[in-house]
C-alpha cells in the first residue's frame, strides 16, 4: 500500500509541476516557475519541448560534470526538440562543423586546446587599458542631462567593440557584426520561427563571406589580435581547419555579443532594484568582483544548456532512456535553496558557494573571464562617474528562453 501511494504521489506531482517557457510570465520573470517545478518535479518531464528539465544544483551539476553520460553533440538525440535543433543545424552553412559547443572528448579536447593557446588570461588581461578606454568614450557620448537608455549606451555597444577588436574587425564595419550577431543569437529560442531560421542563415552567410579573406590575409601576416592568434594556434602540429576557424570566430561574435551585454544590462537593473546593496557598492567598490558574482547567480545571463544522453541512466529519482534530451535550467540551479542560503536574495555581502552561470566541466565557459572584466571595467566606470545613477522607467524585457537580458534600460544620472 506504501508502495502504491507513493507511486501515486509521484504521479500527481508530475502532473502539478508544467514547465512553459513560452508563458510571458516566463519570459518576465521565470524564477517563481523554477521555484515551483523545483519543489515539485526537479527532474521533470515538459510536455511543451518533450525534454527532461534539470530544476535542482546537485542533478544539473551532476549532468554537466558528466561529458561520458550526457553529451553535448546533438548527433545522439533523438527527441523531437533534437530533431528540430539538427534541421535548424542543417540549415546554417557551418552547421556540420565541430566546435567547442557541441562536441565530446576527444575533438572538443582538441579544439579546446588549439583555442586556449591563443585565448589566454594574459590575452584577456591585456584588453584591461582598450576596455577602459572604449567604456569612457561610450559614457562620454551619453546624454547625462536627461535620461537615456544604458543598453544602446553602453552594454550593447561595448561587448561588440570588444569582440570586433580581437578578431581584427574595422571600426565601420561594427554595425554590420551586431546585427549580424542579433540574428544568429535569435535562434536559441526554443522552437525557432522558419523565418528566424532563414535570417540566421543568412548572417552566417554574409558573415562567412566577411571573414574569409581576413584569414586568407592573417595567414600571409598574421597581426596583433586574436583571430591571427588562432589563425597560428599550434599543438604538435595540429591547426584548426578553415571551417573551424570560420566557427570559432562566429561563436565567439554571438557569445562574447550577448552574454556580456546582458550581464551588464542585469547587473544596472539588479542594483538599481537593491539600493541597499548598491549603496554598500558605492561606499565599497571593492565588493565589485562580488557582485558581479552574485548578478551571475541571481540573474543567470545564460538561463539553460542543453545536453544528451548517451546511455541509460538514472536523474535524481527519474530514469533517463538514451537519445533523450536533458535541459539544464542554470537561472533554476543557482536559486536553489539546497545550494544557497536566502537563494531569491539580491545580498553583494554573502560570500556566496559556486554557481553554475559559466556552466562547469570540460564546457566551462571560455569568456568566462573577459565577461568579467568588461563588467567590472563597465560598473565600476558607472559608479565612479554617476554616483546618483537610478531607474528612470520600465525596463524593457528582450533576450530569449536561453539568453536572458534586456532590451531597453532606461536611467538618470
Amino acid at each position: 500500500m506504501g508502495t502504491r501511494r507513493a507511486d501515486y504521489d509521484r504521479s500527481m506531482t508530475t502532473q502539478l509541476a508544467m514547465f512553459n517557457p513560452f508563458l510571458p510570465s516566463f519570459l518576465a520573470d521565470p524564477y517563481p516557475h523554477y521555484a515551483a517545478l523545483r519543489g515539485q518535479d526537479p527532474v521533470h518531464r515538459s510536455l511543451a519541448l518533450q525534454v527532461w528539465v534539470v530544476t535542482s544544483f546537485a542533478e544539473a551539476e551532476a549532468v554537466l560534470r558528466d561529458a561520458d553520460t550526457y553529451s553535448s553533440d546533438l548527433r545522439v538525440a533523438t527527441s523531437p526538440l533534437a530533431q528540430a535543433l539538427n534541421q535548424q543545424r542543417n540549415a546554417s552553412p557551418l552547421g556540420h562543423v565541430a566546435t567547442v559547443l557541441n562536441s565530446d572528448p576527444p575533438t572538443h579536447t582538441r579544439l579546446r586546446g588549439l583555442v586556449n593557446r591563443a585565448f589566454t588570461p594574459r590575452t584577456v588581461e591585456a584588453l584591461r587599458a582598450r576596455i577602459e578606454t572604449v567604456t569612457r568614450e561610450l559614457l562620454d557620448a551619453a546624454p547625462s542631462d536627461e535620461p537615456f537608455d544604458l543598453m544602446q549606451a553602453l552594454a550593447q555597444p561595448l561587448p561588440v567593440i570588444v569582440i570586433a577588436e580581437l578578431l581584427g574587425i574595422p571600426p565601420e564595419d561594427r554595425a554590420r557584426f551586431k546585427a549580424w550577431s542579433d540574428a544568429i543569437a535569435a535562434t536559441t529560442r526554443p522552437m525557432t520561427p522558419q523565418a528566424t531560421i532563414e535570417a540566421a542563415r543568412r548572417a552566417t552567410t554574409e558573415l562567412i563571406a566577411y571573414l574569409e579573406p581576413v584569414i586568407a590575409r592573417l595567414r600571409q601576416h598574421p597581426e596583433e589580435d586574436l583571430l591571427s592568434a588562432l589563425v597560428q594556434a599550434e599543438d604538435s602540429g595540429d591547426r584548426l581547419t578553415h571551417e573551424e576557424l570560420l566557427a570559432f570566430g562566429i561563436l565567439l561574435l554571438v557569445a562574447g555579443n550577448e552574454t556580456t551585454t546582458n550581464l551588464i544590462g542585469n547587473a544596472v537593473l539588479a542594483l538599481s532594484r537593491n539600493p541597499r546593496e548598491l549603496d554598500e557598492l558605492r561606499r565599497d567598490p571593492s565588493l565589485l568582483p562580488r557582485a558581479i558574482e552574485e548578478v551571475l547567480r541571481w540573474d543567470s545571463p545564460v538561463q539553460t544548456l542543453i545536453r544528451f544522453a548517451k546511455t541509460d541512466g538514472r536523474l535524481g529519482e527519474r530514469q533517463i532512456r538514451a537519445g533523450e534530451s536533458v535541459l539544464v535550467a542554470l537561472g533554476a540551479a543557482n536559486r536553489d535553496p539546497a545550494r544557497f542560503v536566502d537563494p531569491d536574495r539580491f545580498n553583494i555581502r554573502l560570500e556566496r558557494e559556486r554557481h553554475l552561470a559559466f556552466g562547469l566541466g570540460p564546457h566551462f565557459c571560455l569568456g568566462a573571464p573577459l565577461a568579467r572584466l568588461e563588467t567590472e571595467i563597465a560598473l565600476g566606470a558607472l559608479l565612479a562617474r554617476w554616483p546618483s545613477l537610478h531607474l528612470a522607467g520600465e525596463p524593457v524585457r528582450g533576450g530569449t528562453f536561453t539568453l536572458r537580458g534586456l532590451e531597453a534600460l532606461p536611467v538618470a544620472v
